[in-house]
């Protein structure tokens, strides 16, 4: 039987969201050479937010992709079409930061750091998650992060975004 329990509300994920955007201009001294790029599924609308609120804040239009990283995955690999990555602009020189759900074990961070490398040298790769997680099986770290939540293994995080699934939240499930 599965136990439920709610760890983010839709306030509680926009006040992340906010607080992820302003962490961002910061660290970066405004937002102009940025550039935000979701992994699908669920961090392609966490990203979308993200640089609505930094074109928001900062006035000026922040470029946003998508990040198919299926083909870079160790663990995915040959499963799948063809690839889904939509980056209508050169990462070369910018500042990308990569958006996610959430982060685990940090191989999705490096299929994704793979796939922008492939595309170009960007000056900088950052990554931001909605929620870490730990159990780190690689030294990937998020540069911004949303919410803390350290879980056991047998702990699934399950991240809803109301773009994909009608409704915002983050619960974990206890097995």
């Amino acid at each position: 039987m599965e136990n439920c329990h709610l760890i983010m509300d839709g306030q509680a994920m926009q006040r992340a969201i906010a607080r992820i955007s302003y962490e961002i201009i910061e660290h970066n001294k405004g937002a102009e050479d940025i550039c935000i790029v979701g992994i699908r599924s669920r961090g392609v609308p966490l990203g979308r937010r993200i640089a609505d609120k930094l074109s928001e804040l900062e006035k000026l239009e922040v470029p946003f992709g998508e990040l198919d990283i299926t083909p870079y995955r160790d663990d995915l690999r040959g499963q799948g079409g063809e690839e889904q990555t939509c980056i209508p602009f050169d990462i070369r020189d910018r500042n990308v930061i990569i958006v996610d759900d959430v982060i685990f074990t940090g191989r999705s961070s490096r299929a994704a750091i793979d796939a922008l490398i492939k595309r170009g040298r960007p000056r900088s790769i950052q990554l931001a998650v909605l929620v870490d997680r730990g159990h780190r099986e690689l030294p990937i770290r998020p540069d911004y992060v949303g919410k803390n939540l350290p879980t056991s293994h047998s702990e699934e995080v399950r991240v809803s975004v109301s773009e994909l699934d009608g409704t915002d939240s983050v619960e974990i499930y206890n097995e």
